[in-house]
């Protein structure tokens, strides 16, 4: 946009980071009556969502509340579903171009963040400039009331002065056992691997990617980043694919630990080997690290939390070209198993997705850049529940999950030196957890009117399992909601009142409107009674805390009360995976231990409707039952009962859905 004038604007808020947080915070800002600008340094909205990460990373569904909710729906909806939690890059980016439509939000793509203004403590406006033509007179300001940073590398908040940290801190820092150095099995290469370009010559240097940093002790703190890569998106349809071509700066050299590793080990195929491949809609991908040597680039990214935005775009080309380059190799190079060639051959990049950049994904996968140092930091033992917030505004519920920081050379067998990865944690098995709104805002005499709901206030550990797309999308609304507050009372962010927030939260204002939806959890004992015996189970795919399971030989019942329901509602059950039921209790599954025939009774207020639910299938979903009309009368209910069933029977949630 060479040529074009300088100019101002004033708006209540002003969102920086087109991320899928930055969507969800414009339009709940929008929603609530401010005037609101969204600036994107890209060309693209959604981040990592439209770029590549079809397969959300979830931990608990019960966890995903308000717009983030919302949003997966209508992802569903576009696929002819309720819910959906895999798709394609382009459907989700449409369905974020849908909240900017209909909120009728000022959005700017392609201008970058280039100054903050400040009075004490209070920001009051950026200037940006156009990422395209930076050297042009292009540049814009806006003045606003709050300010929320959306952005993965926290761009807004470091150049407002807010305290940050980067890389590891030290287990002994906050009593933690997961951060800092971790030297463990995951994603690991097998023992022996030569790390020399010849092997067993020191002195012929070091393969390419390997660190000649040393091996710090375990839980030892220091600034490394766990490794970024791309989520590819490719598919094996042929009129829809491009080849995986030659790239260029292409270099073979590149991947000979690949070479190695295989020689070692070599695996039967490329999926949970050297590549995890999931399944999208279409006959596409999302493909994630898997693995010693995959698509992480381990030790590349160091230096990008901090770098200008030149040095970023060098490390971004960096990782493009050694993804495009390690896909091409796999394919082509002749040393590549043949089997593994072939399988590689068949897949490619899609033509219907990112149309203006060949194919590719527009978005590097910032796992963790800087992350704000606030009055409240987030730690392991929010994550396992040995510390609980009362003050959380949104939940998180997945795996404390650290990629591989480093790859460098350790004593081996015999005393010779081999190859190894570090900083891969993968650690889980507790139940969702609320988040501190105090994680989401810097301490008062930084910054009184900027909320951080992306690079938050954690430990790197703790930044691990809240680092997922959804909870993105539940903090980003949580931090709207209070900037709104805070500009309707005239108070800083650190003085609005939480469980005011809080409440407005619970109720959704803005996804489903006068008639909020209800959900009835097993463990909400003021709305469940149960009568017979149920086993309370917490592992496996359970919706929030736990599941009830029902031995067949022992008759039960659990009745999920829905007492002041009146109306049009379509009603579904929560069917878990069980552990031992036949699959990963995160993928939806055929179990064939539990039943194909549960009943199940409606009671809409006046009359009982009998239906049969075969459990065995949709595991891991909701199933919906059908839609009732709600009557004033006896207080309604849905029933599941156990009784002479063929297999377990699982009673966990109940959503009543408004029909509006």
């Amino acid at each position: 946009m060479p040529g074009v004038a300088q100019y101002k604007i004033t708006v209540d808020v002003c969102v920086y980071g087109g991320t899928s947080a930055g969507v969800i915070a414009a339009y709940t800002a929008k929603k609530a009556g401010k005037s609101v600008v969204l600036i994107e340094p890209g060309r693209h909205l959604g981040g990592l969502t439209s770029g590549g990460l079809g397969a959300t990373d979830i931990g608990n569904k019960f966890a995903i509340t308000g717009l983030s909710r919302d949003f997966y729906r209508r992802i569903g909806k576009h696929y002819g579903h309720f819910e959906q939690w895999t798709f394609e890059p382009h459907v989700a980016e449409n369905t974020f171009n849908q909240y900017v439509s209909e909120a009728r939000l000022l959005v700017w793509k392609n201008y970058r963040l280039k100054r903050v203004g400040k009075k004490g403590a209070t920001l009051t406006e950026v200037e940006v400039e156009n990422a395209e033509f930076p050297d042009q007179p292009t540049n814009r300001t806006v003045r606003a009331k709050q300010f929320i940073d959306c952005s993965y590398e926290g761009d807004l908040m470091a150049k407002a002065g807010v305290s940050y940290t980067i890389g590891r801190e030290a287990n002994s820092q906050y009593n933690e056992t997961y951060n800092g150095v971790q030297y463990m099995d995951k994603h690991q290469f097998p023992d022996g691997i030569d790390p020399y370009r010849i092997a067993g010559k020191p002195e012929s240097g070091l393969l390419w990617g390997i660190s000649t940093a040393t091996l710090s002790p375990n839980g030892a703190g220091d600034r490394n980043v766990q490794a970024y890569n791309y989520r590819l998106c490719l598919t094996n349809v042929p009129a829809n694919r491009t080849p995986l071509s030659r790239p260029d700066r292409y270099d073979s050299t590149r991947y000979e630990l690949l070479l190695r590793q295989i020689a070692a080990k070599e695996p039967k195929e490329l999926t949970w080997n050297l590549m995890h491949f999931v399944p999208m809609p279409n006959h596409k991908t999302d493909i994630n690290n898997c693995g010693g040597f995959s698509t992480d680039m381990i030790g590349a990214n160091n230096a990008y939390p901090d770098a200008d935005y030149n040095q970023r775009k060098q490390i971004i080309q960096e990782h493009e070209d050694y993804t495009k380059g390690l896909l091409y190799f796999i394919a082509h190079d002749p040393r590549m198993p043949k089997h593994l060639r072939e399988e590689m051959q068949q897949w490619g990049y899609p033509k219907d997705e990112y149309t203006d950049n060949n194919h590719f994904s527009h978005q590097l996968y910032i796992r963790e850049a800087r992350r704000m140092v606030g009055d409240y930091v987030m730690t392991q033992a929010n994550c396992e529940g040995k510390q609980t917030v009362t003050d959380g505004v949104g939940m998180a519920a997945y795996t404390m999950d650290s990629h591989n920081c480093q790859r460098l050379v350790v004593d081996g067998p015999n005393g010779r030196k081999m190859v190894k990865n570090e900083g891969d944690v993968q650690v889980g098995g507790f139940p969702p957890y609320p988040v501190s709104y105090r994680s989401l805002i810097p301490k008062r005499g930084e910054a009184t009117n900027l909320l951080v709901p992306v690079c938050l206030s954690a430990s790197h550990i703790a930044y691990g399992s809240i680092r997922m797309e959804p909870v993105f999308m539940v903090l980003a609304q949580s931090a709207a909601m209070a900037a709104v507050m805070a500009i309707n009372t005239g108070k800083a962010i650190q003085d609005i009142d939480v469980p005011k927030l809080q409440t407005r939260l619970r109720a959704d204002p803005l996804v489903n409107g006068s008639r909020p939806e209800l959900l009835v959890d097993n463990d909400d004992s003021s709305r469940v009674v149960l009568r017979g015996d149920w086993m309370r189970e917490t592992k496996g795919g359970k919706y929030g805390f736990s599941m009830l399971t029902g031995d067949p030989a022992k008759p039960a019942s659990a009745f999920f009360q829905a007492a002041g329901l009146t109306g049009l509602y379509d009603v579904y059950i929560y069917n878990p995976n069980r552990l031992g039921g036949g699959g990963n209790p995160d993928t939806p599954t055929l179990q064939t231990d539990k039943s194909g025939q549960v009943t199940v009774r409606v009671h809409n207020g006046r009359v009982v409707r009998e239906l049969s639910v075969n459990q065995q299938l949709n595991s891991g979903d909701w199933i919906r039952l059908d839609r009732f009309r709600f009557e004033k009368g006896k207080p309604p209910y849905v029933e599941v009962v156990c009784n002479g069933n063929t297999g377990f029977v699982v009673a966990d949630a109940v959503l009543f859905l408004p029909v509006n």
